[in-house]
């Protein structure tokens, strides 16, 4: 499984920024999808998740704010991320459950207020 990460950059406090997780490889393997986030001098945190059984997920801070969606199609799992705040500021990763852990590239938010 790969995992291409894009869509980050700096946007100011309040506005939107979506991200995009292109996967390709052996997707029928993948099992559940997320995006993780890691801000400077803190530990990589769970964001926002979903499983092939249709369960969603979101960190609290993120909740009405944040939505996962795919594109099974495109194959393509997205980050639509509103009302932004500079608390939000870090490097976002996504990531497949498949038999093992697979990690994309991370890409910047930054959120300046």
């Amino acid at each position: 499984v790969q995992l291409q990460a894009s869509g980050g950059g700096l946007v100011q406090a309040g506005g939107s920024l979506t991200l995009s997780c292109a996967v390709s490889g052996d997707i029928f393997s993948i099992h559940a999808m997320a995006w993780f986030r890691q801000a400077p001098s803190k530990k990589r945190e769970l964001v926002a998740g979903f499983t092939s059984g249709g369960s969603t997920n979101y960190t609290d801070s993120v909740k009405g704010r944040f939505t996962i969606s795919s594109d099974s199609v495109k194959n393509t799992v997205y980050l639509q991320m509103n009302s932004l705040k500079p608390e939000d500021t870090a490097v976002y990763y996504c990531a497949a459950a498949a038999g093992t852990e697979w990690w994309g590239q991370g890409t910047l938010v930054t959120v300046s207020s």
